[in-house]
């Protein structure tokens, strides 16, 4: 994924300045919403015009101490089962939990008070589920891959500052991605040994997503991890990555593990 150089960005700035809409801004300068929200916030926050700047202290405007674990966390189970809901004053941002997971839904609950620790966090029900949600003016900030559609049908890339953190804390991003989007089963198989048919058990952990941006974050960390993968192509689809390898999957089990 390429960086947008600092001509299309003051481009950008120049013409949000003007009053231009950010969805105007993305599709005249072929730049991803999200990544033009992201300009404009910190653009204001370096005028001091950053939303809630008498409110609780933002990690991208105001320099408060992030917790970088618990944000890769979080990043994860956002692109996987989040979405952001702006407001006129403030942004929710929502993770969809299996109501069969409970906790599941406690470490999501804790991420987001580590990373917004004064704002509220709270549980929405739904049927065969909950939403896991919490309201802030920084929302956007932390989290500029927002915006207009589907994920799978938009550009999604990270900001160098995410690049930084989630290089630096690959095991909890991964762990945000494959508890939203992934799974680990065990798989079976049988061989004949010595006239003998013998049934083989062995674990595997599945990823499956449509957008190719956020498959591409997947196996790029599990890349720079050495976790050897492989796609598991389903009625022609690409969607699915596969981790089978025994010494890989022990891997994964020792930083990841099960859902529960």
């Amino acid at each position: 994924m390429s960086d947008h150089g600092t001509p299309v960005r003051q481009r950008a700035l120049t013409l949000l300045r003007d009053g231009i809409r950010n969805a105007d801004v993305a599709r005249l300068l072929s730049v991803p919403v999200g990544t033009v929200g992201y300009w404009k916030h910190t653009d204001r926050a370096a005028r001091g015009e950053c939303p809630g700047r008498h409110g609780p202290p933002c990690p991208r405007c105001d320099g408060r101490p992030l917790d970088e674990a618990a944000y890769s966390y979080l990043l994860g189970l956002y692109l996987g089962d989040g979405h952001v809901v702006e407001g006129r004053r403030a942004a929710v941002l929502s993770v969809t939990c299996c109501e069969t997971w409970p906790g599941l839904r406690e470490e999501c609950a804790a991420a987001m008070r580590a990373v917004f620790p004064a704002n509220r966090v709270w549980e929405h029900r739904r049927t065969g589920c909950r939403d896991v949600r919490v309201c802030s003016r920084h929302v956007l900030c932390l989290f500029p891959q927002h915006g207009a559609g589907r994920k799978h049908e938009r550009r999604i890339e990270l900001a160098g500052w995410q690049r930084e953190i989630t290089a630096a804390r690959p095991w909890e991003f991964l762990r945000g991605l494959i508890h939203s989007d992934g799974c680990r089963i065990t798989n079976w198989t049988t061989r004949t040994v010595a006239g003998e048919r013998k049934r083989y058990e062995y674990p595997r952990y599945l990823f499956t997503n449509v957008s190719d941006d956020i498959r591409q974050l997947y196996t790029d960390t599990l890349d720079a991890l050495d976790i050897r993968w492989t796609h598991c192509t389903r009625h022609g689809s690409p969607y699915n990555i596969s981790v089978a390898r025994r010494a890989c999957t022990a891997l994964m089990d020792a930083h990841i593990g099960p859902k529960y």
